[in-house]
């Protein structure tokens, strides 16, 4: 197995540019997850390592060679797409085995691997079956198979699990993570879904309007991040944010928390505009009249108050607990200070 890099990285469709020099390093068995919103420029990067999109500049390398140029067959990467692509016509077992059958092998290796690969999928009980006789998960592990069969330095995932119902992308995120512990490959899998992400990756590339936001793992990312986007874009619920003034000696004023807070980090100096930051689990219900509840989402083991603060902007509280209010009931909110982060309220970076 092998590693990519990414150097200076360009993309441009004629006058437009859409992936603005991306550098990236992605270790050998590193199991990498590319998200961002819709239209971010992910699935074009993907396709870039893969050979499916010319690179406008820049260099790309798997291990140590230059693919840059090379065409997708002699890249030694396998795609998994969102669509499974089988051929209706034929089983399981022969659908894995198309790509060494087109390329020659011997009928014994093809064979071998086809069952080496549906022992690692288990699918086994699967291989006389065509296609439509499978769920939608079932299919989707034959199409992983099919690239396990072709026995690539790198895997790629282009949003594998869209088509899936809930419980069967939950399902199948286990599997994936599972295929990459037993055969250690390199993985690269893009998705706009940010739990997806969290719960594969080793190391995760936020991606915005084709630039890298922010590279790392995925708790580092959560606790640390390096500017709005990625804090309000990494954790479900988001986080939720709010304006505030600065005053003097570390003071913030803020109508959205109902109350001034004192901050530790540096700050503009006073009277500059900032956006605090606090995630949902950071805030608690308490006695006062500041916010009023608009929608209470109960869970079961967890539930999120929806309020609005007298500046009309609106925050998630995560409760353990029953909250006992009503729709209407006005609230105060607690939170711990060390809890909050702020962004300058202009270029949204991190303020430290």
């Amino acid at each position: 197995m092998t590693g990519v890099t990414l150097n200076r990285v360009v993309k441009r469709y004629g006058d437009v540019q859409v992936i603005h020099g991306v550098d990236l390093d992605i270790q050998d068995g590193e199991f990498c997850v590319f998200v961002g919103p819709s239209g971010c420029g992910k699935s074009t990067l993907l396709r870039m390592v893969a050979g499916l999109e010319e690179t406008s500049d820049g260099t790309i390398r798997i291990g140590a060679r230059d693919v840059t140029k090379a065409d997708p067959a002699e890249r030694g990467v396998a795609m998994v797409f969102q669509t499974y692509a089988l051929y209706p016509h034929m089983t399981v077992a022969e659908n894995m085995g198309f790509g060494l059958k087109m390329t020659g092998h011997p009928k014994a290796e093809i064979d071998s691997k086809v069952r080496e690969a549906s022992r690692i999928l288990k699918l086994d009980e699967y291989l006389a079956r065509k296609p439509k006789a499978l769920s939608g998960g079932q299919r989707q592990r034959v199409a992983i198979g099919r690239a396990i069969v072709r026995g690539p330095e790198v895997f790629l995932f282009d949003e594998p699990l869209s088509n899936l119902d809930a419980e069967l992308r939950v399902e199948m995120r286990v599997e994936i993570a599972r295929l990459h512990r037993e055969i250690g490959a390199t993985m690269i899998y893009v998705t706009h879904d940010q739990v997806e992400a969290m719960t594969l990756a080793d190391k995760i590339v936020v991606l915005r309007s084709g630039r890298v936001e922010q590279v790392g793992a995925p708790l580092d990312l959560y606790h640390d991040p390096d500017n709005k986007f990625v804090a309000g874009f990494i954790g479900s619920p988001a986080m939720n944010f709010v304006q505030g003034t600065t005053g003097t000696d570390g003071m913030v004023e803020s109508k959205g928390l109902g109350s001034p807070v004192k901050l530790t980090m540096r700050l503009p100096q006073a009277g500059a505009p900032v956006t605090l930051g606090l995630r949902p689990q950071h805030l608690s219900l308490a006695n006062g009249d500041t916010h009023v509840v608009e929608v209470t989402e109960a869970l079961g083991g967890v539930s999120y108050i929806h309020v609005s603060a007298p500046s009309g902007e609106k925050l998630v509280v995560e409760s353990r607990e029953d909250p006992k209010v009503r729709l209407g009931e006005k609230v105060g909110i607690a939170f711990d200070p060390a809890n909050v982060m702020a962004f300058d309220a202009k270029d949204e970076r991190r303020l430290r």
